[in-house]
């Protein structure tokens, strides 16, 4: 049996996403991550140099609590913030476009499925390089690239006369929600003082739900307004279009936002550039004694090691380390039950399932909203409940709704091109499966994975370990969304669904074999066990 490992001492503890980049004293909440996404998402790339999670934080004693400007650190989060905004936009807008751009396109089940799910290669590559970059030319400058990535992705996607320059533009959005996965995070928890930092990563998680939710209505806004995702809108311009372009707005806000924002002072003293660090500081007001606070950067930076993906293998036996097959079953359980196939296809799968196009996408606005309220819900039994009985409850319930869907979706009446026609309260029991399915992950395998994997792995490759369990699952997530255009056309809604139950199965049975609670125990008696056991 695997051994299992976690911390809540990591409760403290940064959330994946974040975990090579918030100090060890940063409640759950912070790290608290939207589900979605994608995502979204996170891991950190091995060659970076941002911070670790276990370094010491003795530096914490030379901070008063919620000392400083907190309105400008408030401000300076939001602003990167904004990064988790359009992280969340960009992958939401996806879903109410499909049909659309699957006809003006000219596409069939395996292009539409890969237009959708390029971004997510995009993502991966994005999220590996963006700390290395960030480390070498600065936080601001990368996150200033990062906006203007989400404005050439916008731009472009709706832009777009085929495949070819669609799913180019939606790499480069892809490589942007990867980088502010990493980067926003990352800004946040070297600008605030320990006191804050947890409410502040916060942020960063809720932004990425919110811009889910936002763009659902944008969506469901522009169809209303013109009928249909496919007919004509603004200027002679088709409203799927539209539904793109409007992510320029927040891009534009981030862009600006960032030209007004100070450089990390982490950044600035390894880069040697001490007086700046100390100008920012002062600024801030973080630091009673600046001077002592350049001082324990420096010393911290001075501790850290760069983390190599060799740091895997066991050194006695020459084998990957169990824990890190752990990792690797939860990052891929974790989207092999279909999530991503609500969020990003929701207004196609609604509509095969007999729903008009403007339903289809007021359901979808729905499927946010709960997404919304149900993450809040995670944030207050996280550290009540434990990490392993919200795996458990998440993947029975997962299991048990996507069931009753495959059940439905099977039973309906068969329409044309793997579509179906629900009768009678067919279509009630769907969406109250399907919103109660949202429910089940988003307060359980959504962000409750994200928070296993920062604390499961012992401190001597944990960052390897992260890198590996994030690309796991990026690919895990563009392998679920390119395939399911594919299951529809060829095997049906009902059966496609039945294979998700069968993962939420198989999930429940590996949490129960193989994942230990976290809970009430520190990284470092978990690191020595698992040393001790490996």
């Amino acid at each position: 049996m695997l051994r299992r490992c976690r911390d809540p001492a990591t409760a403290t503890r940064p959330r994946p996403r974040v975990s090579a980049l918030l100090s060890q004293e940063v409640p759950f909440q912070r790290r608290l991550s939207p589900n979605t996404r994608p995502p979204l998402a996170l891991f950190v790339a091995v060659d970076s140099v941002m911070p670790d999670p276990t370094a010491d934080s003795s530096s914490e004693a030379n901070e008063e609590v919620l000392t400083g400007n907190v309105l400008k650190i408030v401000l300076l989060s939001l602003s990167a913030a904004l990064g988790g905004f359009l992280f969340g936009f960009d992958s939401g807008v996806i879903n109410g476009t499909v049909e659309a751009i699957q006809s003006d396109f000219g596409a069939g089940e395996v292009v539409t499925g890969f237009n959708v799910a390029s971004m997510l290669l995009g993502s991966a590559v994005g999220a590996f390089f963006a700390g290395n970059l960030a480390d070498k030319v600065g936080r601001r400058p990368t996150l200033i690239l990062t906006a203007l990535a989400f404005m050439v992705s916008a731009w472009g996607s709706g832009a777009a006369g085929g495949s070819v320059p669609f799913v180019a533009a939606r790499l480069i959005g892809g490589l942007a929600v990867g980088a502010a996965s990493i980067l926003a995070p990352a800004y946040i928890s070297e600008i605030a003082p320990s006191s804050i930092r947890g409410s502040l990563a916060t942020l960063q998680q809720l932004m990425i739900v919110v811009g889910l939710f936002v763009a659902f209505l944008n969506n469901y806004l522009i169809a209303q307004a013109a009928g249909s995702a496919a007919n004509a809108f603004w200027m002679g311009f088709d409203a799927w279009q539209w539904m793109y372009w409007m992510e320029l707005i927040p891009a534009s806000v981030f862009f600006l936002s960032l030209l007004a924002i100070p450089e990390s002072p982490r950044y600035l003293v390894a880069a040697n550039r001490e007086e700046e660090a100390a100008s920012v500081l002062d600024s801030l007001g973080t630091a009673t004694n600046v001077k002592e606070k350049l001082a324990d950067i420096r010393s911290t930076l001075n501790d850290e090691r760069r983390p190599r993906l060799t740091d895997v293998i066991q050194e006695h036996t020459g084998r990957i380390h169990p824990l890190l097959w752990a990792g690797i079953g939860l990052a891929a359980l974790q989207q092999l039950t279909g999530i991503n196939v609500v969020f990003y296809y929701g207004g196609t799968l609604w509509q095969a399932a007999g729903f008009t196009e403007a339903s289809a996408l007021l359901t979808n606005v729905v499927n946010g909203s709960v997404n919304v309220v149900f993450t809040f819900v995670a944030i207050a039994l996280i550290d009540r409940v434990g990490r392993r009985p919200l795996l458990l409850v998440g993947s029975i319930g997962q299991a048990l709704m996507l069931g009753v869907m495959a059940y439905v979706f099977a039973t309906a009446a068969q329409g044309g091109a793997g579509g179906i026609e629900m009768q009678g309260n067919q279509g009630v029991v769907a969406l109250v499966a399907a919103n109660a399915y949202i429910a089940f992950f988003a307060f359980s395998w959504g962000p409750v994975m994200w928070v296993m994997l920062g604390e499961m792995f012992p401190n001597r490759f944990r960052g390897a370990a992260l890198s590996i369990c994030g690309l796991v699952q990026w690919l895990s997530n563009f392998l679920v969304t390119w395939t399911f255009p594919i299951l529809l056309g060829s095997i049906g809604l009902g059966i496609s669904y039945g294979i998700y139950a069968a993962f939420g199965v198989v999930a429940f049975v590996f949490v129960k074999l193989f994942i230990d609670e976290t809970k009430g125990r520190s990284l470092e008696d978990m690191s020595r066990e698992a040393d001790a056991a490996a």
